[in-house]
């Protein structure tokens, strides 16, 4: 019971809010609003801003649960498990609306969504081998350039720029927006290739040296004969697991 209670602790009601409220986001921002309310036109003409005040609200949860799991000790591996989780899941439910509405174009998302893809695989691999994989200042800033660009899409076509006198604020609205994205998509690049970087031991490391170097040593004869105990190198690996087994004898 008291595993439980502390995989739902306070950090982790925060972010498991965070993913109850995307559908509220997306239903504020695709499905338009019935006849039978009778909605004011301005209203209406809202509707791009309160869907984007509540993306706003949704993406500050994601500092507001870490904040509370350092100062209250609540960091359990539930929430390392659902905090990223959540923060995929809402910027890939907007993306994907933003492309439903035609207002961002597929390819951008695709970049976006791929890089989550891939570098959650390299870490699923890093993990396997025993490396932690610390995030970077580069996937904060894109993270960060994503949600402000993501806001901005939302309201960039909205009656408050397309309405106004003239074309000029409309142009800027645009221009704006893409720029913000533009560099939303350079760091998720970026945060990629630096991920890249730092598993480049994972992908092709100097395990792959150690595990030729011990199957060289169970070939050789006089290595097997050196201690008086013929086969304790293959006995070995086989109880500790194949080639994870030798990449740990180093390290004991």
């Amino acid at each position: 019971m008291s595993v439980r209670k502390n995989k739902l602790n306070s950090a982790n009601m925060v972010t498991l809010a965070r993913i109850v409220l995307i559908p509220i986001f997306l239903v504020a921002l695709l499905v338009d609003w019935p006849s039978w309310l009778a909605v004011p036109r301005l209203m209406a003409a809202l509707q791009p801003w309160i869907a984007a005040v509540i993306f706003t609200l949704i993406a500050a949860t994601d500092g507001i649960d870490g904040y509370l799991a350092r100062t209250r000790n609540e960091i359990t591996t539930f929430g390392k498990f659902l905090d990223p989780l959540a923060d995929k899941l809402l910027v890939t439910a907007a993306l994907l609306a933003l492309v439903s509405l035609g207002i961002l174009p597929a390819w951008v998302a695709l970049l976006i969504i791929s890089r989550e893809f891939i570098v959650s695989g390299l870490r699923m691999v890093a993990s396997a081998e025993g490396i932690v994989i610390a995030a970077s200042w580069y996937g904060k800033v894109k993270t960060v350039l994503q949600v402000i660009a993501i806001i901005l899409f939302i309201v960039k076509d909205s009656r408050l720029f397309s309405d106004a006198n003239g074309m000029g604020l409309h142009l800027f609205a645009q221009a704006v927006a893409w720029s913000v994205m533009g560099a939303a998509c350079i760091m998720t690049m970026v945060s990629m290739a630096d991920y890249f970087r730092h598993a480049a031991d994972v992908l092709v490391g100097p395990w792959a040296d150690e595990a030729d170097n011990a199957e060289t040593d169970a070939n050789d004869p006089a290595a097997d004969g050196a201690d008086g105990s013929n086969g304790d190198v293959s006995g070995s690996e086989d109880d500790t697991g194949g080639l994870a087994g030798v990449r740990e004898t180093p390290h004991g």
